[in-house]
C-alpha cells in the first residue's frame, strides 16, 4: 500500500506513545478541512500554524498539519480555559468562513474544532489518530491512481518540509556539529586576459548537503516561509562557528549570507565584537532580495547599522530577469550576486545579452558578481557584457589550477633503503 502523509504515522505514533504519558495532556483537532475552498489556502493554513505557535511553546506542544488540511495539536499542562483561547484565536482568522458559526444546540466550538483530555479520552484520542492515518493513505491511493491514469511520474518524491519537522531539525542543529557541511567558495575578480585574483570567500552551510545528511526524503526548500525561518537557525548558528573558530580567513576578506533579522539580532553583535578590528579584511553581508523586500525598512536599519560597523552589503537572489528592477545606488548597496542562467552560456542569446550588458551598465560594472559560473564560456560572456567579478564551481576549480602551477612540480619522492 502506498505510503501515507508522514505527519498522519507522526501523529499517530506519538498517539501510541502517549499511553503511558496522558497526565495533564489536551489535544486539539482544528477541522480545518471543511473550510471553504478560499479559506484554506497554504498561506492561511501556515498562519494557522503561526497563531498557535507562542502557545505550543508555553505548554511543550506537538503540532501536525496533516494531509487534508487539518491541524491536531497536543499540550502539556495547560487548562481549559487557556485551551479554549488558543482555539478562538485561531477561529477568529476564519471568522468569515460558515465553519466557524456555532449553532445553539452544538457544544464548544462547533464543528471548528474537538477538544480531548487525553488523561480521561485516550482511547477516543487513538482511534481519532487511526482514522486520520487510514483515511490519507487512502487518499495517497486515490492520487496515485489519478497521476498514473494522466501518465503523470510523481518525480521527486520527497515530501515538504512541516512545522513539526522543522521543529525537529532545529533541535538536531543546535546540538550538532556542523563542521562537515560547512564550506568555502572563491570570489574573483577576473578582468579580461588577466590572472584572476581572489578578493574574499563566501563562508556558507551547503543545504544540499544538509538535507542529505539529516532529511534525506525531505524537500528543505518547498515551503519558502518554513525554509526562510529554517535559514535564520542556520545563520545563527554560522555566526557562532564563526565568532568561536580561530580562522585566520576571517581577517581576510570573506562574505557571509544572513537574513535581515539576523543582522539585527544579538548574535551578530557578539559575533562582530569578535573579530580583531584593525586586522579585518573585505566584509561583505549577503542579503536575499526576496527578504528585503518582505520588510524595506527593517532591510534600510540593518543597512546602515552593518555599513556604519564596516561591511559592504551584497544584494543577492537578483536574476536576469529582475535586474532590470534593481536601482543599486537607491537602495545603497554596494554589490549585486546575479545567478548566471542560460544566456551566459554556449549558445545564449544575443540580443538578451546586450540586453543584460546596459543593465550591468547601469548598475556598474564593478558591482556585479556572477554567480553559479560553472565553465569557461560563462566568464568569457559575462566579461563581454561588463561583468568582472565571478564565483562558482568553475572559479573554484580555476584557482586551484593556479596554486597548483605557482607552486611548481612536486619534488621527486626519495626511495628510503632499508636493511634486512
Amino acid at each position: 500500500m502506498d505510503r501515507p502523509s508522514n505527519q498522519e504515522s507522526l501523529l499517530l505514533d506519538y498517539a501510541q506513545r502517549l499511553e503511558r504519558h496522558r497526565e495533564d495532556r489536551r489535544a486539539v483537532h482544528l477541522h480545518l478541512s471543511m473550510l471553504k475552498p478560499q479559506n484554506r489556502r497554504d498561506h492561511h493554513l501556515r498562519i494557522a500554524v503561526n497563531t498557535l505557535e507562542d502557545f505550543l511553546r508555553a505548554f511543550e506542544g506537538q503540532i501536525f498539519q496533516l494531509g487534508s488540511g487539518d491541524i491536531v495539536f497536543i499540550c502539556r499542562g495547560a487548562n481549559l480555559q487557556q485551551l479554549d483561547d488558543a482555539v478562538m484565536r485561531t477561529r477568529y482568522l476564519f471568522s468569515d468562513d460558515p465553519l466557524t458559526n456555532i449553532d445553539p444546540d452544538e457544544e464548544g466550538h462547533g464543528r471548528f474544532a474537538t477538544l480531548y483530555n487525553i488523561e480521561g479520552q485516550y482511547q477516543n484520542f487513538l482511534s481519532l489518530c487511526k482514522k486520520l492515518f487510514e483515511h490519507e493513505q487512502m487518499r495517497q491511493k486515490r492520487l496515485a491512481q489519478i497521476a498514473e491514469q494522466a501518465g503523470e511520474s510523481s518525480g521527486d518524491t520527497r515530501r515538504p518540509l512541516t512545522p513539526a519537522q522543522l521543529g525537529r531539525l532545529e533541535e538536531v542543529l543546535e546540538r550538532s556539529d556542523l563542521s562537515n557541511v560547512f564550506r568555502r567558495q572563491v570570489v574573483c575578480a577576473f578582468p579580461d586576459k588577466e590572472t584572476p585574483k581572489v578578493i574574499f570567500r563566501e563562508l556558507f552551510i551547503s543545504i544540499l548537503d544538509l538535507a542529505t545528511t539529516v532529511l534525506p526524503d525531505v524537500d528543505l526548500a518547498t515551503n519558502r516561509w518554513l525554509f526562510q525561518h529554517l535559514t535564520q537557525t542556520l545563520d545563527r548558528r554560522v555566526l557562532k562557528l564563526l565568532s568561536r573558530a580561530d580562522d585566520s580567513s576571517l581577517h581576510q576578506g570573506f562574505s557571509i549570507n544572513l537574513n535581515v533579522q539576523t543582522v539585527l539580532g544579538p548574535e551578530f553583535l557578539e559575533f562582530d565584537s569578535s573579530l580583531r578590528m584593525g586586522s579585518r579584511g573585505t566584509l561583505v553581508l549577503e542579503l536575499q532580495m526576496i527578504d528585503i523586500l518582505g520588510d524595506f525598512s527593517s532591510f534600510v536599519f540593518a543597512r546602515d547599522f552593518a555599513r556604519e560597523k564596516g561591511y559592504r552589503i551584497c544584494l543577492d537572489g537578483v536574476t536576469p530577469d529582475t535586474l532590470p528592477f534593481v536601482d543599486r545606488r537607491k537602495m545603497a548597496v554596494d554589490l549585486i550576486k546575479l545567478n548566471s542562467s542560460p544566456v551566459f552560456d554556449v549558445g545564449g542569446d544575443m540580443e538578451r545579452r546586450q540586453e543584460v550588458a546596459e543593465h550591468v551598465t547601469r548598475v556598474g560594472k564593478g558591482r556585479v558578481i556572477l554567480s553559479r559560473v560553472d565553465n569557461e564560456s560563462m566568464v568569457r560572456n559575462g566579461q563581454d557584457m561588463g561583468i568582472t567579478m565571478f564565483q562558482g564551481r568553475y572559479m573554484d576549480q580555476l584557482m586551484q589550477r593556479v596554486a597548483r602551477d605557482r607552486a611548481g612540480p612536486p619534488a621527486p619522492k626519495v626511495r628510503k633503503l632499508t636493511t634486512r
